[in-house]
């Protein structure tokens, strides 16, 4: 069932997405060479609860999961693509894409956002793929408007994915999102124009186009976490999106 949100509550998602989009900046800007992954969770757990917010990940426990997640950041390297466990073993080194996603709870509602940095000097194949998981990203959201359908937008990050010669990781989607980390609708990264859910006012979507260099094909960890089967490299970007009357709101920019 798909939960659409009045206006007052979107104006509390809406400073919820603010407050993440800092600390996603923040921890852009900081993790470095050096630092271990659990590290990097310290600091997203502590600048979440410094403005008296709560982390979206830590002690979830998603529908078929066996335990409970048990860190406030998803941070996963490199042919890791997403919910990478953070460790005191796991040291961040020169070349590493690390993929943060992240999310917080304002006020009772969820929001949840990824970003993906390049640590240092990283190769030029590397660095095209962040640009075009970020180029994805952007095209999917562009789509996310009232009358528009699902297919639009996974279409539309398909498509950038495909014309730069890169596989769109298979079986990993977006999500809606609200008083409930996941609630429908899925959001494929994939689609036909026209086809799938109709968005209109009232929904709000995480919309996250999950990238491999190489083939689609991903494999499941013993931690949890999603790989490229192929151990190729892997981007994700995500943001938490609004459909409003006239057009959207992106709240986690």
């Amino acid at each position: 069932m798909i939960y659409l949100k009045s206006s007052e509550e979107i104006e509390i998602m809406t400073e919820g997405g603010r407050r993440l989009a800092a600390v996603l900046r923040a921890l852009t800007a900081n993790v470095r060479a050096g630092m271990t992954t659990q590290d990097v969770d310290k600091m997203a757990y502590d600048l979440i609860t410094a403005t008296g917010d709560r982390p979206s990940f830590l002690n979830y426990k998603p529908e078929g999961a066996h335990k409970a997640y048990p860190a406030t950041i998803c941070i996963s390297l490199n042919e890791v693509i997403v919910h990478g466990t953070p460790s005191p073993y796991d040291v961040i080194r020169e070349g590493d894409l690390v993929k943060l996603d992240l999310g917080l709870i304002h006020r009772g509602f969820h929001l949840d956002a990824a970003r993906t940095v390049g640590i240092g000097t990283v190769k030029p194949e590397a660095k095209r793929l962040i640009a075009t998981t970020r180029k994805a990203l952007d095209a999917g959201m562009k789509e996310a408007l009232p009358g528009h359908t699902l297919g639009d937008v996974g279409f539309a990050i398909q498509d950038v994915a495909e014309k730069a010669g890169f596989s769109i990781a298979e079986g990993l989607t977006g999500h809606g999102v609200g008083r409930s980390l996941h609630e429908d609708p899925a959001v494929f990264n994939f689609g036909r124009r026209g086809r799938g859910d109709v968005l209109e006012e009232g929904m709000v979507i995480a919309i996250e186009p999950m990238i491999n260099i190489g083939e689609g094909d991903i494999r499941q960890l013993k931690n949890d976490s999603y790989a490229s089967r192929d151990g190729s490299l892997s981007a994700h970007f995500e943001n938490t999106v609004a459909i409003l009357k006239n057009g959207q709101r992106i709240l986690t920019e």
